[in-house]
């Protein structure tokens, strides 16, 4: 007969699994992928390394946990973006959520280059195309909406959405890992960026005119 813990020793355990994950994505904000090693997440979280095991057979299961875990909050962030004020234009809530998730990368850039571009496990890797296919959802249902209502030019929201992504993600990079990219300061970089990709964005909305960004 299979085991079954007690209410008291799955909370116990649930709860050493969450410090094990805060401990991870501590340790990925600072250091990356490379630094989320089975053996430093224990030390972080004041653990044994074998306890660490109990939770996650593998790095690889660990990455890809915590991967999930940022990318979770960053698609909630955008989407409320998107959601906040419907009287706004869809131009105006695409831009919203550009800057939003801009924004929150440059202030966090260790972090943000894990997310998009850190060289890691295969399995992080296909999470991240489930990432990038969930921001690619909140821009399509946006342009959709736009196209419907006239106030954009008729197009595939779903290859404007997918290009919006892409290029978001590359314009980023050189900022995320330029020597102005302090992972510690907890300030924002590359001043210019998000401007630039506000304006990028409306003009590839087909938005007449997109000087004001």
């Amino acid at each position: 007969m299979p085991y079954r813990r007690t209410p008291a020793v799955q909370a116990r355990f649930d709860a050493q699994r969450t410090t094990v994950v805060e401990a991870g994505l501590g340790l990925l904000a600072e250091h990356g992928y490379a630094g989320c090693t089975m053996a430093a997440v224990a030390a972080r979280a004041g653990i044994a390394t074998g306890s660490v095991y109990r939770h996650f057979p593998s790095k690889a299961a660990l990455s890809v946990e915590l991967f999930r875990t940022v990318v979770g909050r960053e698609v909630a962030a955008v989407s409320e973006a998107a959601a906040l004020d419907t009287h706004r234009t869809s131009a105006d809530r695409v831009v919203a959520v550009i800057e939003t998730f801009a924004t929150r990368a440059l202030k966090a850039p260790r972090l943000a280059y894990a997310l998009l571009a850190e060289p890691v496990d295969p399995a992080v890797d296909a999470e991240r195309l489930v990432f990038r296919r969930a921001f690619r959802d909140v821009f399509a249902a946006l342009v959709v909406t736009g196209v419907e209502s006239g106030e954009l030019p008729p197009q595939d929201a779903r290859v404007t959405a997918s290009a919006l992504v892409g290029a978001g993600a590359e314009a980023l990079i050189g900022p995320l890992t330029g020597p102005s990219a302090d992972p510690t300061a907890g300030e924002t970089v590359g001043p210019g960026t998000v401007p630039a990709l506000v304006t990028f964005t409306l003009r590839a909305l087909g938005v007449a005119d997109a000087r004001h960004a």
